[in-house]
């Protein structure tokens, strides 16, 4: 695949991942009572939202941010576990647990893309 379209596609990975998170974490952050809420039902007191909205926006952004994107995307992946575990320890849906594997697999997929050196760290081959 010529270098600009691994570009154009890590990009487009990217902000979907970006614009994703930044929804996502916006609740938290307004503590907005859906997000309070939501939560409580995951076994989270109301002081603890802001805080999880606040590390989830730091990752994201230095997920976004070019020299820090490997970092973030580190950062990221381990928030999404959390989440994902969190769904796992209260017996969440599949969507739930899926949503946060997901996200966390563009994120790296996007990374891939858009940088040649994590290309040559994971190469990914095809036979034949």
């Amino acid at each position: 695949m010529p270098r600009v379209l691994l570009l154009i596609s890590g990009w487009m990975f990217t902000l979907a991942v970006t614009l994703f998170m930044l929804a996502d974490v916006s609740g938290d952050l307004r503590m907005l009572p859906a997000a309070v809420d939501a939560n409580a039902g995951l076994g989270m007191p109301a002081n603890t939202v802001f805080a999880i909205g606040a590390v989830g926006l730091a990752c994201t952004l230095l997920y976004a941010f070019p020299p820090t994107a490997f970092f973030g995307a580190v950062l990221l992946t381990g928030f999404l576990g959390g989440a994902v575990a969190t769904h796992v320890r209260v017996h969440g849906g599949a969507h739930d647990i899926g949503e946060n594997v997901l996200i966390g697999l563009l994120a790296w997929a996007g990374l891939w893309l858009r940088d040649a050196r994590l290309r040559r760290l994971l190469p990914i081959h095809r036979e034949g």
